[in-house]
This record gives structure tokens, sequence and C-alpha cells, in this order.
């Protein structure tokens, strides 16, 4: 009977807590941002400093887009977090904490810093409770809170954008089998995450090829996953990503000016912000070390122990300012408050030249990558729907789509070579006009025509395909003896010589010193010498006139 009457007595009590949770009124613990007042209402926590850190965060989520990223950024300037413990008994006091992922997760997740009041954001979970553990309890989702009080206090952001900011934490992860986009990472795709499948319209993951792992591919796997088929596609990234880019900074041409502006004034944002960390975390040491000084005055001199461990406190506080001041000044060194003109000019500059910096060594993959999610929203790729050519439709952020397509790289010249009947048609049509091999290569890579796997045309791809359409060779005699003249009506060098009756030496003499014109279609070739009626009368005067020259003097 006891048991039976402690268990209902539990259930009441957890009924009560229930109910009193509906209504708003029970006192729940609150993050470090947050307190209650001597009335019991929730109120943001009076301390100006866990304000502005507070509000850091949310800022560089909205602007970095990833818990880490935040993380870093605040490690990178030194900048600690509000904790509040609340393991043990109360009260819970505020802590400074470096920030670590799961702190800036904590933060991030917390509807109360949305202003909301929540009860029952976890539930008792029986399966993950171990023999003679504590009760496991595992999350529930949103729409299952039991009691979620929107506008309940007043909060660092607003319910929307608390929303927007969870959909933005789970679209970071790399569930692409869910649809999520995962976050920027390090790799050189430039389409990680937004690379969709124009087959089965799937997302696609990266994988990497070659010796050094160092070729992108995207690949969708989704059926060799889910039932062991082969894969739907595989697209190689280098053409694609290259084309999107290009894209991408045409696209972006026209707001050079405005971009340049902006990054002006996110600089200047910045320092400000940073500024006013630096001076929130000054004030802090400084009342610290003043509350230390007045402490040790307030003590009696007979106290000597305690007299001792409050001059040793108030040393310690005054070696924290001090170290906090050299901090601030060698930041002030390396961050200037007002940017000066030079800069102003190197800045806009730059933001005018984007291809130097889209293309520039110090600018990371995952800049690039949050550049391009914050236009693009995804790009479908297909290299099935058109032979030998790769299908992109690009998906802007502002509901506009793009077609392109690019040539696909392929092992052979077979059917999935896209430009084969343009290549047979412009290295027959060039042979025919007495172009060899190499000029024929040098043509076909200035008209931006590239070979099956996508590099520049050589002369050995010229002569293979050649043999392999049975096209005969450009060089005009083969192993045969020259004739008098040539189809196209120039001369051999045995013909001019013949016309003019001088020796074929003669004749390379005439050329060598510019008295008749020829030509070879390369080097080893015979001579197409063009020679008109009024040339050879006048050569053969001229011969003439130099025998008899020779004849006076003799």
């Amino acid at each position: 009977m006891s048991e039976a009457e402690l268990h209902q007595i539990r259930i009441r009590l957890h009924q009560g807590e229930r109910q009193k949770a509906a209504r708003g009124e029970l006192r729940i613990p609150l993050p470090g941002g947050l307190a209650y007042n001597r009335s019991g209402q929730i109120v943001l926590n009076p301390d100006e400093e866990v304000q502005a850190r507070l509000r850091l965060v949310f800022d560089k989520f909205r602007e970095l887009g990833t818990a880490r990223r935040v993380m870093r950024y605040l490690r990178t300037h030194d900048l600690r977090i509000p904790v509040r413990p609340l393991r043990g008994p109360g009260p819970h006091e505020l802590v400074w904490r470096d920030a670590t992922i799961a702190h800036v997760h904590y933060i991030l997740h917390n509807p109360a810093y949305a202003g909301a009041y929540v009860y029952g954001r976890r539930r008792i979970n029986a399966v993950r409770q171990g023999p003679g553990s504590h009760r496991a309890t595992s999350k529930v989702a949103i729409d299952d809170w039991e009691v979620c009080i929107k506008d309940a206090h007043p909060g660092y952001i607003d319910w929307e954008e608390f929303m927007v900011n969870q959909r933005r934490l789970a679209d970071n992860t790399n569930r692409y089998e869910a649809g999520h986009r995962g976050a920027p990472r390090k790799g050189i795709a430039l389409l990680q995450g937004l690379a969709v499948c124009g087959q089965c319209g799937r997302r696609m993951t990266v994988r990497y090829s070659g010796p050094d792992s160092a070729c992108p591919v995207y690949c969708c796997l989704a059926d060799r996953n889910q039932t062991g088929s082969s894969l739907c596609q595989e697209v190689r990234a280098p053409a694609v990503d290259e084309l999107v880019a290009q894209t991408l900074l045409k696209a972006l041409e026209p707001d050079q000016i405005a971009i340049a502006i902006a990054a002006l004034d996110e600089i200047a944002e910045e320092t400000r912000s940073l500024e006013k960390q630096w001076t929130l975390r000054r004030e802090r040491a400084r009342y610290d070390a003043e509350r230390a000084r007045r402490q040790y005055d307030t003590v009696e001199p007979e106290n000597r122990l305690v007299a001792r461990t409050l001059e040793k406190a108030w040393e310690d506080k005054l070696r924290l300012v001090d170290e906090i001041e050299q901090e601030y000044r060698r930041w002030r060194d390396r961050e200037p408050l007002v940017l000066q003109t030079q800069d102003h000019a190197a800045l806009q500059q730059l933001a005018e030249n984007l291809p130097a910096i889209w293309h520039s060594e110090t600018t990371q993959p995952e800049d690039r990558k949050r550049i391009l999610r914050f236009i693009v929203q995804e790009v479908v790729l297909d290299q099935k729907k058109i032979r030998g050519q790769v299908a992109i439709r690009i998906l802007w952020q502002t509901g506009a789509t793009s077609q392109h397509q690019i040539q696909r790289r392929v092992q052979s010249y077979d059917r999935d070579y896209g430009e084969l009947e343009l290549v047979r048609e412009r290295i027959t049509q060039l042979n025919a006009a007495g172009d060899m091999d190499r000029q024929i290569a040098k043509k076909l890579n200035d008209e931006g025509i590239r070979s099956a796997r996508g590099r520049p045309f050589t002369y050995e791809n010229v002569w293979l395909l050649r043999h392999r359409w049975g096209i005969p060779t450009a060089k005009i005699n083969g192993v045969a003896a020259n004739p008098t003249r040539w189809p196209d009506g120039t001369y051999s060098v045995q013909g001019a010589a013949a016309a003019i009756g001088v020796t074929a030496q003669t004749i390379f003499d005439y050329l060598a010193q510019g008295l008749i014109n020829g030509r070879q279609s390369t080097k080893g070739q015979p001579w197409q010498i063009s020679l008109s009626s009024d040339q050879i009368d006048q050569l053969q005067r001229r011969l003439q006139r130099t025998r008899r020259s020779r004849k006076g003097a003799s």
C-alpha cells in the first residue's frame, strides 16, 4: 500500500507540474542570457556584456551560416561565452567559458532565447535506459513539445528567426538522401550539396578520383544504396565547376560597385562590434579589480589570513586587467578603427575585380561555396540527356533558371563523343585545303573544339583520326618525283627552273632573295611557287642581261 500511495503521489505531482507549465507559471532553469527578476518574471540578463556576447553569436550565425564557424570566430578573437551550469544545488551562478561547438549549439537550439516558454523538450526513453543508470532521455521534435508559449518573455531573436536557424542547422548535416545540402566543406568541389541528379532528382554526393584523389566527381548513389543497382550517373566536376563559376561571375558584374560598398560597410560594422566587445570586457575586468580592492579595504588589519587572501585576489584581478589591456592594444594595432583612404581604394578595386578574388589562392574553397549558395539554389546535372554533352540547369535564388551544356570527357571517339561529326568535317575541310596535321590541330584548338578527353588537340590526335576515317595525307608529293606544276597551278622548283631556264639552285636563290614567292605546307615539303607569265619574262630578260655582262667582262 505504501508503494502504491507513493506512486499515486508522484503521478499527482507530475500532473500538477504539467498543468502549471501549461499556464507558463512553472519556474524552469534558465540559460545564461536570461534571469528571473524579483517578481519572478523572465527578463534578459542585466549584464550588458552577456547580452552583447549572445547577440554577437546570433549575428555571426546569420552571417557565417554554421555553428562551427561561429565557434572559430569567437576563439580567434578570444571571446568567451556566458554559461550557467545547471548541475548540483542552486544558485547556479553564471560563468565564462571558452567557446565550444556544444556551447554554440546550445545557444542556437534553445527556444528561450527566442522569447518562448517551452516545457517537454526531452522525454524519458526506456529503450536507452540501462540497468542501474539514471533515466535516459531523448529529444522531442518541435511540433511534439508539450508546452510552447511564444513571445512569453523578452528574447534575443524572434520565433521566425529561431525556426530559420533550426532549418539551417538541420540542412548543415551531410544527409543528402534526406535532401540536406550540408555545410560548405574544404573540398574543391564547388557544387558540394548543390548538385542534383537530372535523372532521379536526388542530391548527388562527391567522391575524389585520380592518382592523388585530386579530381572531384559528382555521383548519384541513391539507387545503388537503396536497391543495389548500378550508379544513376557520374559527372566529372572540373568542367562543370568552371562553367558555373564563370556564369556566377558574369551575373555579378553589374553589382560590383554595390559589392565594394557592402564590403566596406561590413568591415566597418565588424570593427565596431569587436570594439564594443573589448570595451565591455575591459569594463568587467576593471570592475572586478575595483570590487576586490573594496573587499580588501573592508577587512580588519587583525585578520591577517583573510587580508592576505583578499590581497592575493586583488593582485590577480589587477594582473588580469593588465593582460586584457595589453591584448586590447595588440588588437588595435592589427585592426584600426578607421580605414585609411588607400584601404578604401584597395578594397573597392578588389571588389570591382571579382574574378581575381575568386581565383586567388588566398580564397578558400568553403568561401567560394558560401558565395555561390547566396545566389544559386541548386544545379541540376544530366549527362544522358544529350549525346556527348552534360546538360546543366542552374536554379537561382530569385527563382530564375538558365540552361547550359558542356562537352563530356570520354575515352574514345565513338558515339558518346558529341563533337564527332564536327571534328570529322573540319579535318576533312582543312586537309583538303592543304593544311598539315599540326596546322589542323592548331585551328581546331583556336575554334574551341576539344578532344574526346577534353584536352587540346595534338597532331597525333589528327593523324590517328585521319587514318581511322581514311583521309589521305595533305603531302602533295608523297615519295614520287615532283611534277612541273601542282594541281592548283603553282610551280615546283624543278618546273620553275625549266620555265625560266635556270638550275634548281638558282630558283632557291631567287626564293631567298625574294625575287619570287613560294610556300611550303610544312618544313621539308616541296615548294609551291607562284609565277605569272610576266614574272617569267622579266626573270628571263634579267638572266639574259646577266649573261651579256659576263661575256663583255670576259
